[in-house]
């Protein structure tokens, strides 16, 4: 029998997901601080430095609640992912989504792709939703207490997970596989199944690729940054932009459903020429992109 195609659906998190960034909830008012105040700190700390801004956000959180002598550690962080506000409809729009693809004859799986904290996100009541969560992380010792940079997943990097989803390879550690070539009919996940949903600039990177290669790329606002948003879809960086509301009935669940139809339709379409070319001999030439 032959499985059911995958559509997978890219999310950033800070701002796509949630209001804003995922610190702002709790961890920073733990700190006795504004957000302004610690990302004036946390980028000026990467300026002087020369530093890649999410190691620079990463040690910033470190050195000031040693500084005011605050708990942290992994469980710590999980804790205060509890605190997150999700955008309207965002609670159950990943069930209304896979009851949709369902009914297409499609598997729908849910990814993040984040600058932000693994273990943030983790203590969010969506956290169970995802087949895998690509966030920066902290390494730990024996006693939870943060030690070293896991993962810093900065905005070039996110593209790195959207190839690990294409050909399957989700962990990590393994770079041998994700680098290996691999016919297109061994990739999990066709780059043309893909709909990667974000918010603004650090998104650009992963939402290109989508462009390029034939996915689809949705930016979601508010009101504070729709005119940016505006600028996207000017420039041709996204295909669609909607305010973030996931409710039912919404404009965008009525795209990305439109959306899942003919990525369902397109794969039944290619499954049929692909049937008849076999039918008289021939060879069956594959629509995904051949990278790797």
């Amino acid at each position: 029998m032959k499985q059911q195609p995958i559509v997978a659906f890219l999310y950033d998190f800070d701002k796509t997901l949630c209001t804003t960034d995922m610190q702002d909830y709790a961890f920073i008012p733990s700190l006795g601080m504004t957000p302004a105040e610690f990302w004036a700190e946390a980028n000026g700390f990467g300026r002087r430095n020369r530093m890649d801004g999410i190691l620079a956000y990463m040690y910033t959180m470190l050195r000031e609640a040693a500084r005011r002598n605050r708990p942290f550690t992994r469980t710590d962080l999980v804790e205060k992912g509890r605190s997150i506000v999700l955008f309207p409809g965002v609670e159950d729009w990943f069930r209304r989504i896979n009851d949709f693809g369902a009914g297409q004859g499609v598997q729908v799986e849910h990814y993040i792709i984040s600058s932000g904290l693994r273990e943030i996100i983790e203590g969010s009541s969506i956290s169970g939703e995802f087949k895998e969560i690509y966030a920066s992380e902290f390494y730990y010792d024996e006693s939870g207490v943060p030690v070293w940079p896991k993962l810093a997943v900065n905005f070039t990097a996110k593209t790195q997970f959207v190839y690990r989803i294409n050909k399957g390879v989700l962990d990590v550690s393994n770079d041998r596989d994700l680098n290996a070539s691999m016919p297109d009919d061994s990739k999990r996940v066709p780059f043309t199944s893909m709909i990667y949903m974000g918010d603004g600039l650090s998104d650009v990177p992963c939402m290109k690729m989508m462009r390029a290669y034939g996915g689809q790329a949705i930016a979601v606002y508010q009101a504070s940054n729709r005119a940016g948003v505006e600028d996207l879809l000017a420039k041709g960086r996204v295909d669609y932009i909607f305010q973030a509301d996931y409710r039912a009935g919404s404009a965008l669940e009525a795209t990305v459903q439109d959306i899942i139809r003919k990525m369902a339709v397109t794969d039944r379409l290619w499954e049929e020429n692909a049937r008849q070319v076999r039918s008289i001999g021939g060879d069956v030439l594959l629509g995904q992109v051949g990278l790797f």
